[in-house]
């Protein structure tokens, strides 16, 4: 008797020490909410900020399910896959703000084509292109490679901005759009 009870002590004991252990790794309720409330106002101002780029460049930004998209960044012309000195004020700018406010943010360069020519070709294309962005804003704009990826959709149906349209009404087919996949919490330093 004296030994099943040694054992049962021992299993409550080592069921209480786990219990505990455990409970050392939660995280505080006001501690969780208190760093969901700043990675939500990051993504406010993120948008915010973002939003400034887009009035001053004439671009489009859309906010969706936590993630902030800046269309109309770059636009190519028929076959081509290099990126046209007007778009780089802006990609300049939106640098800027991700490395000033934003530093850990995460960002994918999506490119896009117009329907002319075979699939497989548009979307080597639109790789090409979110490649152009891609390098101009981790070369020359200085965002960390490791927080910028590039995708292509080529002439993906259902991501053309003018359906089958190519030539000069598939403009706007032919383009690269900004998402900003995760903000990050605010950079030290930066005004709330």
């Amino acid at each position: 008797m004296a030994s099943q009870l040694s054992r049962q002590a021992g299993l409550a004991a080592l069921v209480l020490t786990a219990t505990l252990a455990g409970c050392a790794n939660y995280i505080k309720r006001d501690e969780f909410d208190a760093t969901v409330a700043e990675l939500r106002a990051a993504d406010q101002q993120l948008a915010s900020q973002i939003q400034a780029l887009s009035d001053k460049h004439d671009a489009l930004v859309t906010q969706l399910a936590g993630r902030t998209r800046l269309d109309t960044a770059a636009y190519f012309g028929f076959d081509d896959a290099t990126l046209d000195e007007r778009a780089k004020p802006l990609l300049d700018d939106f640098a800027n703000v991700i490395r000033s406010s934003h530093s850990q943010a995460l960002i994918t360069v999506e490119g896009f084509t117009d329907p002319a020519g075979p699939a497989s070709y548009n979307k080597r294309l639109g790789q090409a292109r979110a490649d152009a962005v891609r390098n101009y804003l981790v070369n020359t704009a200085g965002l960390p490679a490791e927080q910028v990826r590039a995708v292509s959709y080529g002439e993906d149906e259902n991501r053309q901005v003018r359906p089958d349209a190519y030539g000069d009404a598939g403009q706007d087919n032919r383009r690269v759009g900004l998402i900003v996949d995760y903000a990050g919490p605010r950079t030290a330093g930066q005004a709330t």
